[in-house]
């Protein structure tokens, strides 16, 4: 069987054929120059089979990668490991192994010994500087940062500081060169002068002399250049506190500018909503030509993965539509212009949708006998104040998949991802009541707020979820409270999916298989869902679908972390053909609409128009009932007309409920997801609720969830070779570093969807079964 590439190998036999000698290039110095890049061709150990191979390894910034040919270096690395946790061993003239405590290790051989020699040098130079800038990473996150309006000055001053701790870690080196300088020199000159004492010919012992003049020339010349590097280090920090305080001056007079220019903006802001009205798309009272600019941007994702397009400033030049007030004559006949009847309660009356819906079904809450249910928890344990320098870690990882950065607890917060997508529940009483919708379209504007206030507990919430390990799970039961429960289970690990199945006795179903992609691109992180949302009214079998839009988090280097979600939902009805196009515009500090801006529009089957919405996904949906719409207004972007809707007066369908008290101190959790987390007896041995490091970050022990982190991790490991290992002995060897995985989830399995005709996870059924009767015995042991 091949080993994988980078992983821990056995090791090699001493007996294997050692390779004949490789012509390298030499360098002209015994001892590489400390901080540069260090490059040369080494025999690395594969396996039994190969044996050792040919690799160009190249050493910088603290990090050992090798590539299988000199090509390969511009796109294709074939491993890397961080010398500053790593430990080096000699194990003969030419053969050394490089490992940094299991996961990794590199069995290394050389063409000499010498060759050997120069390697081990450069790698100690090199993990000696990474393990101090590492430890000087750790100390600045330790440090309190100056507001964020100040970055920019603070920069500079931190610039300077780096500076001066870069030129005191040249001169470590150079120190560290001189002692192995001075350390060589003196075993060198000891072996001279024995030699002196030997009766040779003349002309022998003249060259010795002049070799032994040339070294204690070398040690002479090498001290110079290490204290003249100290007296250039001592004149830097003696000028360095004339430059932090002109910079210091600098730097508060931008803050002044920066807050000045804030507060115009705030007031430019305020002037323009006070004079367009409260709400954009709403017209009830306000002029119709100031209403209008309630719009629906162009398709585009916003926030996609280019970079040019992490700005968002014209936003509101690229409307589709506009809505004006209908003509008082609708208001007073409820006439069925729209083809709607007037039983929806679209009128001028005070009846909203919800209301009037709840109000005509016998079965409505109101009417059912309350039942003494099992009282939540309100409160977990404040957060600790840690500070962590987000930058040290994350400056390593541009372009890579979120999924496999290793973080620390540090910035998660402590519920898992799975128990995260139950969160889409918080506001299920709007499925309860479309389920009781007797017409397709009010039951669409049901369904659209819902797809709206999954995203309301996002606003506040930066904090990464822990990713859920391989056949993780997370129940939530209410049917006592609120007449569901859902099921999730993490299905992927590479690419991670988590597959999620809710059924309501109030006659709904939501299921969905979501897989993340994401990638840091330094400024910002976007995270892309991906995969269908599938909700089932029972009654009328009405079936609708829906996607996620992208999710950024903002401010990743310098300031307050922020979240914003814009991009183009399309919520569509399979059995009759109704949509909803909903737009989350993104956001921009210089737009006059309303931040966190959401509209819709819901057409049936032909394409005509029956309501129109908006609100903002982080407060409120409203929906206006369409009476007449027609061409005319100002062009588009696109040189098009735009669509005028004619409106009734917008009825709320959604409002954001308030965060408890404290929860800023809280991760920002709301009602529900302080009690995500809650131990409950009787659920399954791989509930995230079990997960040991998860809740020791809830309890503030973090150091020990960051340890008991890095052991799930490895189990998971161990437990994905093992599977590996399982499925090749039934399959043809892989390529070095390729891998199967036989993996098949517990209570989910693989189909193909008939709505979507798109390959999914569907819940199998013996969940619920298997936990009355307490029978687990099936269950993987993850934790």
């Amino acid at each position: 069987m091949l080993s994988r590439r980078g992983t821990t190998q056995p090791r090699p036999p001493s007996d294997t054929v050692k390779p004949r000698a490789v012509v390298m290039s030499e360098p002209k110095a015994p001892i590489p120059a400390p901080g540069d890049t260090y490059k040369g061709w080494l025999f690395k150990w594969t396996n039994y089979i190969k044996g050792y191979q040919r690799r160009w390894f190249v050493l910088s910034n603290g990090l050992l990668s090798y590539y299988r040919t000199q090509a390969e270096m511009g796109h294709t690395c074939r491993g890397t490991i961080n010398l500053a946790t790593a430990n080096i061993t000699v194990e003969d003239s030419c053969n050394f192994v490089i490992s940094n405590g299991g996961t990794q290790t590199y069995h290394l051989k050389a063409s000499s010994e010498v060759e050997r020699q120069r390697w081990i040098t450069a790698l100690e130079l090199a993990k000696a500087k990474a393990f101090r800038m590492q430890a000087e990473s750790d100390d600045s996150g330790d440090e309190s940062t100056p507001p964020a309006s100040g970055q920019g000055g603070g920069s500079r001053n931190s610039e300077v500081q780096s500076t001066l701790r870069t030129l005191g870690s040249k001169v470590e080196d150079l120190s560290t060169c001189n002692d192995l300088i001075a350390k060589h020199g003196s075993a060198l000159q000891r072996s001279l002068s024995e030699l002196e004492g030997v009766r040779l010919e003349g002309q022998t012992s003249e060259k010795i002399r002049q070799v032994t003049e040339r070294a204690t020339l070398f040690r002479i010349t090498s001290n110079a250049m290490i204290n003249a590097c100290r007296d250039f280090l001592a004149l830097a920090q003696a000028h360095s506190k004339r430059w932090q305080k002109a910079l210091q001056a600098e730097r508060e007079q931008r803050v002044r500018l920066e807050e000045t220019l804030e507060q115009l903006a705030k007031q430019h802001n305020h002037l323009e909503r006070a004079f367009r009205g409260a709400t954009v798309l709403p017209p009830s009272q306000s002029n119709p030509a100031i209403d209008s600019k309630g719009s629906v941007a162009g398709k585009g994702d916003a926030s996609d993965e280019d970079e040019e397009n992490e700005f968002f400033d014209a936003c509101e030049d690229v409307q589709e539509f506009i809505t004006v007030p209908a003509d008082p004559k609708y208001h007073r006949s409820g006439s069925n212009v729209s083809g709607i009847s007037s039983e929806l309660g679209m009128d001028d009356g005070t009846t909203s949708l919800d209301e009037q819906s709840l109000a005509s079904n016998p079965e409505s809450p109101q009417s059912q006998e309350v039942v003494p249910v099992r009282k939540r928890r309100t409160r977990i344990p404040d957060k600790p104040n840690y500070s962590l320098n987000l930058w040290s870690i994350m400056k390593n990882c541009i372009g890579k998949e979120l999924s496999k950065i290793p973080m620390p607890v540090n910035f998660n917060e402590p519920l898992s991802m799975l128990q995260r997508l139950s969160e889409d529940l918080e506001y299920y009483e709007l499925l309860d009541r479309a389920a009781k919708c007797q017409n397709s379209l009010e039951q669409m504007c049901y369904v659209a707020a819902f797809t709206v206030s999954s995203y309301s507990t996002t606003v506040h919430r930066t904090g990464k979820p822990f990713n859920p390990l391989l056949g993780e799970t997370f129940e939530l039961d209410r049917v006592q409270e609120s007449g569901y429960r859902s099921l999730c289970e993490q299905v992927s690990h590479h690419p991670p999916a988590a597959a999620h199945h809710a059924i309501s006795e109030r006659g709904w179903t939501l299921r969905q298989e979501i897989a993340l992609a994401s990638k840091f691109r330094g400024k910002y992180l976007s995270i892309m869902p991906l995969g269908s949302i599938h909700c089932i009214f029972e009654k009328s079998n009405n079936h609708y679908t829906w996607k996620k839009v992208t999710t950024t988090v903002h401010n990743i280097i310098v300031g307050k972390l922020w979240i914003d979600q814009s991009g183009e939902i399309d919520v569509v009805n399979h059995r009759t053909g109704d949509r909803c196009h909903l737009k989350f515009a993104p956001y921009s500090y210089f737009s006059r609409d309303v931040a966190r801006k959401v509209t819709g529009v819901v057409t049936d089957k032909d394409g005509k128009a029956h309501y129109v919405l908006s609100g903002t996904w982080d407060e409120k949906m409203e929906c206006s009932r369409v009476m007449q719409s027609s061409r005319g207004g100002e062009n588009g972007a696109d040189g098009r007309q735009k669509t005028v809707y004619q409106t009734l007066k917008a009825k709320e369908l959604w409002r954001k409920t308030p965060l408890p008290d404290g929860a800023e101190n809280m991760y920002y959790f709301s009602t529900l997801a302080l009690t995500l987390n809650e131990p409950e007896e009787g659920v399954a041995p791989t509930d995230s609720r079990r997960r040991p490091d998860q809740r020791l970050m809830e309890q503030g022990r973090w150091e020990e969830a960051n340890a008991e982190k890095q052991r799930l991790e490895e189990k998971q490991r161990t437990a994905r070779r093992e599977r590996e290992r399982e499925a090749n002995r039934t399959a043809s060897p892989t390529e070095e570093g390729g891998h199967q995985d036989n993996y098949k989830a517990m209570w989910f399995e693989r189909r193909v969807d008939p709505a979507t005709g798109e390959p999914t996870h569907i819940y199998r059924g013996g969940y619920w079964e298997a936990k009355e009767q307490g029978s687990w015995d099936s269950c993987p042991d993850i934790f």
